[in-house]
């Protein structure tokens, strides 16, 4: 899925030594620009569409976004003179492939990354800045914001949205149907999807809700995002301190422990590290849970049910924007070759009839209805959702919150299975992770 978990929901492990490599790589990307003047990316020469002249350009991806990107590849290279070669690398491979390269100073003209590691990136100087050639596009505003905040380092941004996995709520129409809930009004509060869950779980024989109670990932993808809705955040400005001990953080919290203090939960829960997280529900035995937008296409046909923003406690709306990003590495030689194809990613024809015609989130706000999402109710949901999302900004990310070992997971565990004594202490130890 996006930025939390692997493909298939499975948890991603932070690559230790990942960022001693970067930092090393920092030294030798500095100086890097292009030879021929094409190069720094915001610099002269810098327009909304890029130079299409037959130039090999090289991209590497994970995985994760095998699908998507191979289909914007293909898409790209059937209509311009210059030909994009992908490579696509294993998930849990990536950053270390990315670090190693950058030290050796052979990165490919574009790469990808999961968005909450992008400020690894930045940071360390591996990406070309494109903040003249992004403010250049006549859509520049309608952007997916989460991921250009993501990128934006020192004021100058880096990255543009590649691909997008949102968190949001799914629910079982059959099931509210049974329970006397209306299938046309999903949970608005957490209050709602309390006593929504509680109705359905209360048939017997099915569960009112489910959770990956032993992945972090899982967590931060479901869980912030009722913070958000709020109008909370999880972390400060710099990512370096947690907020997660907040009282509307501890009434998400206390919302899923009662839900697994009553059996309300579907079994597993405790024990789930996100391998099997998003194929309970499609089963059909489960009322209501968050999942990632990406399941919308995977879901069996003849099940009936409908996606809503997750809330908070008492209303609001948001999501997990994750996914990820792109940019152009700071010692590509094609910088403006490159460049063609990220306008050309983010423009009407390929987000319509690329990434929407393929059921995925479009990267801008202002196609969130087209002639493909509005086929279906459940995307323009989605796609709209995005101008609500956020994307958490750490540079010790990977090691607080998707780390089976991480400070996050023990909260969550604490929080949710045992008495929910413990979160002061608990963000405290997150914070000192972050800051670490």
């Amino acid at each position: 899925m996006g930025s939390t978990v692997g493909p298939h929901g499975r948890p991603r492990r932070f690559v230790t030594g990942v960022v001693a490599l970067l930092a090393a790589a920092s030294l030798v990307t500095a100086c890097g620009s292009d030879e021929d003047g094409a190069g720094g990316g915001g610099g002269g020469g810098a327009d909304a569409k890029g130079v299409d002249d037959g130039a090999t350009l090289t991209m590497w991806t994970r995985a994760a976004t095998r699908p998507q990107s191979e289909a914007l590849v293909k898409a790209y290279n059937a209509s311009h003179k210059n030909k994009v070669e992908l490579t696509v690398v294993p998930t849990d491979d990536y950053q270390a492939k990315v670090g190693a390269a950058a030290g050796s100073k052979d990165l490919p003209d574009l790469f990808a990354s999961d968005v909450v590691f992008v400020p690894n990136y930045t940071s360390s100087g591996l990406f070309a800045d494109l903040t003249e050639r992004v403010d250049a596009l006549p859509f520049a505003k309608d952007l997916a914001q989460s991921h250009i905040k993501a990128g934006t380092y020192e004021g100058k941004k880096y990255v543009v949205p590649h691909t997008l996995d949102l968190s949001v709520l799914f629910y079982n129409k059959e099931l509210y149907r049974r329970a006397k809930l209306d299938p046309e009004k999903p949970p608005t509060t957490l209050k709602e999807w309390d006593s929504q869950a509680r109705a359905v779980d209360a048939l017997g024989g099915v569960d009112g809700t489910f959770f990956g109670g032993n992945c972090g990932g899982c967590g931060v993808f479901t869980w912030w995002p009722s913070i958000w809705a709020a109008g909370e955040d999880v972390l400060n400005e710099e990512g370096t301190e947690a907020q997660l001990a907040s009282a509307t953080a501890k009434k998400v919290y206390d919302t899923y422990r009662g839900w697994v203090k009553d059996d309300i939960v579907a079994p597993g829960a405790k024990d789930e590290t996100g391998v099997t997280w998003t194929g309970v529900f499609p089963k059909g035995k489960v009322g209501v849970m968050p999942m990632p937008s990406t399941t919308l296409g995977l879901m069996p046909k003849d099940l009936d049910f409908g996606v809503a923003p997750i809330p908070g406690p008492d209303g609001g709306k948001s999501t997990f924007v994750g996914g990820d990003a792109i940019g152009i590495s700071a010692t590509s030689k094609s910088t403006d070759q490159a460049w063609n194809f990220l306008a050309w990613s983010l423009g009407d024809k390929a987000q319509v009839d690329v990434v929407a015609a393929h059921k995925d989130v479009v990267a801008r706000t202002d196609l969130a209805s087209n002639k493909y999402s509005k086929a279906d109710p459940r995307l323009v949901t989605i796609n709209q959702l995005v101008a609500d999302g956020r994307t958490p900004y750490a540079m010790k990310f990977g090691q607080t919150f998707n780390d089976p070992n991480g400070p996050w997971l023990t909260l969550m565990r604490d929080a949710a299975f045992g008495d929910g004594s413990s979160v002061d202490k608990d963000n405290e130890a997150v914070s000192a992770s972050l800051a670490d």
